[in-house]
């Protein structure tokens, strides 16, 4: 009887089951379905009612329709728009105010559920706090109840039905708010919601509640990132990716457990659900994770046939999920960790802070620039700040400088990430730009906001920013707080690179040289072994330009006098000067005039090889060390110590212009300077500056008239003038040619010295360069292309000085290797051009053609000097034929080749941002040497008015005229006459300081290989023993006006020494 009733009551549970889940299945479904058929039968009425207006002839109303139709899917507004707009066209009583007062509600409705509005994050946030409460309630009767059938008198089922309610409300709201009402029915959050809201209402008629899927709100997880945005709780994209990273693999975890808890607990239909196992939800949950690990222990299996087919291919799906997600998680919760948290400063021990374009490339260049690898000694740690989590590559380079070297993922741009890294206590911060980027104005301009975003909130901290383009210098002297005497610093790429091309024109071997004193380390050419290396050449690289204070013993000096007693006495030798007070304060003055007197406390720029050297300068006394003759026996005395120091006017009056210059009778200007110097006669009347007086300047010449053809007369009067071929086109960014014509336009040469400049290349691109520079003479347009012999010899390349190659076209995405492509095809071209007019093949590199003809008058023939501009420095070994296979003789002939400035690469450029941090003072001598005496004041002023203004010379306009200009002067005109004679470089230093006022500081000498014609490398400040060759040319700093061809008057003056000859020992 007992066993009787057990098989009865165990038959109607099953019953039970059957049947309460068949009605609440079948209601879901019903609602689903029965949905979509009256939203396509409505759309199939609309189509029919325009079907039926057209073939009535009611045209108006066929075409209001179906516009609305079309218009419909696009949205309400724009349907209710088009509606209204055809009834008034068509005469036809349009509902007004229906139609605005439904655009009116559809409007507040989707801004309240796009949570544009208060109410619509309130709503938002309460969908998806009830959905999570819907589905703890869920997670509660699972864990309570035996059967999937629950007694409707359950605790828990008022507060289920009130959260279904509101699910319902929101329903309705989404519905009335779809433009598209198919799409948002077949939508996920609309399915989670028929299989959900509708078994409660099914509920009240049956008496009986079912857990079935309620496990769907689980896929409300997935609203979770959207609705932590509207809160502002999370901002930064790696937190963004996180959350929904987590929110997808959660939501699916649940949904898959709560789907095999239902199929295992309720058995397949077609077997009368015989084959059901009890599983709680934690068991299920449980299974699935071992499932998607693969790691598959077995004590839990799926019985039912449904639960096998479901975990066939979920384990498919699930298998990529836990395989992509759960380490991306893993990465980014551990970088996370690892890269935000905050810097804790060391006392005593100074940090910098480095950010902008912070990648593999830029982040190790920096690092082997700024690190002193000679000393050993780590002073300075760095912190990276960068916005971006490192890669793999850039995280082994950082782990190598793990001991002076930090990463931190923060934007310079955000408060906070500027306290993680304390930029308050900062030494500097530096920032980087990418060169290579196809965009430099953006690149540009960002950097620049971050300057802002540093000095808005700490005002004293120094910034080092590197500009691409010169034209966006201008923007940065008018950020608050920006102040170049507390150093801070612009590093312009175009303008020192360009300079350094435009300087190298006229003094070959110049980029070499101010490389090697300027550039605390080279990263390119550090570790190389060229063959050969020369012992004068190895000990000139170990000299820099180190500033330094000047003894109170100078005060009231001429420049000149100062520089003899540093030479002969100290073994110093002086390039300029910085005063402090006075007219010419925080000037930079390179070899000034006579006129200028030392003031107490005045900075000089030495070349030395480590600031103790220079400090003889600043403890010098006449009276203590007159007979002192070795320079590393002159210390600090007490006289020093007891004469106190009278500081100048804060304002001193301008000095008068009659006690400057003087006019000569031929309607010159010369200049107090020694009188045994020969003065350049000029004309006043056939001289015209810029504004500033720092440029030659002309009136606009026309595109038109400055555009050179093949027939015309004047191209074959070409004559020693410059050959600039320019790749580029109508698309391509701006190089700033004006970065190149100012400084061979500059004031301090004679209108006489200006070498006419010829550009040849596309004229799209031409043209959008010219605007900047049609105010400067002597300038000509080709339209041609370098790659063309025909256009070469069109613009008489073999008569020129030197030939230029340029590109602007950027790197881009694709095979650096392959951006320098036409460089090097036009260079390979222009160097075959002597092979077609001589038999004789002579080829060689030519230093200056003005100079080498004094030496090798009876060549016809020779190879054309070029300097070509390469993108990326590696490919200098497309320029080497004979290449051997030992990468070391690769590379060691590529190192060669950059030295012998055949080539030129911006890369080294990057050195300048840590030689301008241990001192900016040195960058600006660089600037002003490169640039040819650019000034803020004429930035500003070219960036505003575009072009240059003018006006005829006069005394005021010649005063920023009087200053040195850079120069490559021979020892002698007449080799000969030295045979046999011994010259120093003390002596000829000395007597051309005496004679002309000029300051040799290098030598330029041929290498001895036994050919005609040969290579010349650079020393750079030689010694005073240093024996000087007929051959060799001098690096000189010349006076405005002294024309100085060569060294022959100074060599002549120096009492001549024999060489002692193996006939005279004897």
């Amino acid at each position: 009887m007992t066993v009787h009733k057990h098989y009865e009551s165990k038959e109607t549970e099953q019953h039970c089951n059957e049947y309460f889940q068949s009605a609440f299945i079948g209601s879901c479904l019903s609602i689903f379905l029965g949905g979509i058929l009256m939203i396509l039968m409505y759309r199939t009425g609309k189509f029919f009612l325009k079907f039926l207006g057209e073939k009535l002839g009611i045209q108006s109303l066929g075409a209001t329709l179906d516009v609305c139709l079309t218009m419909e899917a696009k949205g309400p507004q724009i349907a209710h728009l088009a509606f209204y707009h055809l009834c008034q066209r068509t005469a036809s009583p349009a509902p007004s105010m229906y139609i605005s007062w439904k655009r009116r509600f559809q409007d507040t409705i989707q801004m309240m559920l796009s949570a544009q509005t208060s109410v619509g994050r309130v709503l938002v946030i309460l969908v998806f706090l009830f959905s999570i409460g819907s589905l703890i309630i869920y997670f509660i009767n699972c864990y309570s109840a035996i059967q999937f059938c629950l007694s409707f008198q359950d605790g828990l089922i008022n507060i289920d039905l009130f959260f279904n309610v509101f699910f319902l409300f929101y329903f309705g709201l989404r519905f009335l708010a779809a433009s598209d009402k198919l799409k948002f029915w077949v939508e996920l959050n609309s399915i989670v919601d028929f299989f959900t809201i509708t078994p409660v209402c099914v509920s009240f008629y049956l008496e009986k509640n079912w857990l079935g899927l309620r496990f769907l709100r689980a896929l409300r997880l997935l609203e979770l990132p959207k609705i932590l945005q509207f809160l502002q709780i999370i901002k930064s994209g790696t937190s963004i990716k996180l959350s929904k990273l987590l929110a997808v693999f959660v939501s699916t975890w649940l949904t898959a457990a709560g789907f095999l808890h239902w199929i295992e607990n309720s058995g397949d239909p077609w077997e009368s659900q015989t084959n059901l196992q009890h599983l709680s939800y934690f068991e299920c949950l449980y299974m699935v994770m071992v499932t998607m690990s693969t790691v598959g222990y077995g004590d839990i299996v799926a019985q039912t046939t449904s639960g096998r087919c479901f975990l066939l291919f979920f384990i498919i799906g699930g298998l990529m999920l836990f395989a992509n997600f759960i380490p991306e998680i893993a990465d980014i919760v551990g970088s996370t960790k690892l890269y935000k948290g905050s810097y804790s400063v060391v006392k005593g021990r100074k940090f910098i802070i480095v950010c902008g374009d912070i990648t593999l490339n830029s982040v190790t260049a920096f690092l082997r620039n700024f690190l002193s690898q000679d000393t050993g000694e780590i002073t300075t740690e760095i912190i990276f700040l960068g916005e971006n989590p490192p890669n793999l590559e850039l995280e082994t380079v950082l782990r190598c400088y793990s001991a002076y070297a930090s990463f931190f993922q923060g934007s310079v741009l955000k408060n906070e990430d500027l306290q993680r890294v304390q930029i308050k206590e900062a030494a500097a911060c530096l920032i980087l730009a990418d060169t290579c980027s196809a965009t430099p104005y953006l690149e540009d301009t960002t950097n620049i906001m971050r300057v802002l975003s540093i000095k808005n909130r700490y005002a004293n901290v120094r910034v080092i920013i590197q500009i691409i383009q010169s034209s966006n210098k201008v923007h940065l002297p008018k950020l608050p707080n920006w102040d170049w005497k507390k150093g801070d610093c612009v590093i312009c790429f175009a303008e020192l690179k360009l300079g350094l091309i435009a300087q190298s024109c006229l003094v070959s071997g110049l980029t070499t040289l101010l490389t090697r004193l300027f550039v605390r380390e080279n990263p390119q050419l550090k570790g190389i072994n060229f063959l050969p290396v020369h012992s004068e050449e190895k000990q000139g690289m170990d000299y820099k330009v180190v500033t330094g204070c000047l003894s109170k013993d100078f005060v009231d000096m001429t420049f000149k006098e100062v520089c003899r007693i540093c030479f002969v006495k100290l073994n110093l030798i002086l390039l300029a000067v910085q005063f402090k007070h006075g007219f010419f304060a925080n000037s930079i003055l390179i070899n000034p005039a006579p006129a200028v007197k030392m003031q107490y406390n005045t900075m000089g720029f030495f070349i030395a090889k480590s600031a103790a050297e220079v400090k003889r300068a600043r403890y010098y006394c006449k009276k203590c060390h007159s007979d002192i003759m070795i320079p590393e026996d002159i210390r600090k005395c007490h006289c020093l110590e007891m004469t106190a120091p009278v500081l100048p006017s804060l304002s001193p009056e301008r000095p008068s212009t009659k006690q400057e210059y003087v006019i000569g009778s031929s309607g010159s200007i010369d200049t107090p300077s020694d009188k045994s110097s020969t003065i350049i006669e000029e004309k006043i009347s056939d001289i015209m500056l810029d504004s500033t007086g720092m440029f030659h300047w002309c009136e606009a010449v026309p595109l038109e008239k400055a555009l050179l053809k093949q027939k015309k007369k004047f191209v074959p009067l070409l004559r020693n003038h410059i050959v600039v071929c320019v790749f580029g086109n109508d698309s391509s960014p701006l190089i700033g040619l004006r970065n190149f014509v100012m400084p061979l336009r500059a004031s301090n040469f004679t209108l006489t010295e200006l070498k006419d400049i010829v550009f040849v290349g596309s004229l799209e691109y031409l043209e959008r360069e010219w605007e900047f520079i049609n105010n400067f003479p002597k300038l000509y347009l080709f339209q041609g292309s370098a790659l063309s012999c025909a256009d070469l010899k069109a613009v008489n390349i073999k008569h020129c000085t030197i030939c230029v190659v340029l590109s602007a076209y950027d790197r881009g995405s694709g095979d650096l290797t392959l951006v320098d492509t036409k460089s090097i095809l036009a260079t390979l071209n222009i160097r075959s051009i002597p092979f077609k007019f001589s038999a004789s093949g002579v080829s060689s590199i030519a230093i200056n053609r003005d100079i080498e003809d004094i030496h090798f008058p009876q060549l016809p023939f020779k190879s054309i000097p070029i300097i070509t501009e390469l993108k990326v420095a590696s490919n200098v070994q497309f320029f080497e034929q004979n290449m051997e296979e030992n990468a070391e003789n690769t590379f060691n002939r590529i190192g060669a080749r950059f030295f012998r400035e055949t080539v030129f690469s911006d890369s080294f450029l990057n050195s300048l941002l840590c030689t301008a941090y241990y001192n900016h003072h040195v960058l600006a001598l660089l600037q002003t040497l490169v640039t040819g005496g650019t000034s803020p004041q004429l930035e500003e002023y070219l960036v505003e008015e575009i072009s240059l203004s003018g006006t005829y010379s006069n005394l005021m306009q010649f005063a920023p005229r009087n200053r040195c200009k850079l120069a490559l002067l021979p020892v002698t005109d007449d080799p000969p006459s030295l045979d046999g004679i011994l010259v120093f470089f003390g002596e000829v230093y000395c007597k051309a300081l005496d004679m002309f006022g000029v300051i040799c500081f290098g030598v330029y000498r041929l290498e001895e290989n036994g050919q005609t014609y040969k290579n010349r490398f650079v020393i750079s400040r030689p010694s005073s023993s240093l024996e000087l060759f007929a051959s060799d040319l001098l690096f000189c700093l010349v006076p405005f006006k002294t024309k100085v061809s060569g060294l022959t008057d100074v060599v002549g003056d120096i009492i001549p020494t024999r060489r002692k000859t193996a006939l005279s020992i004897f």
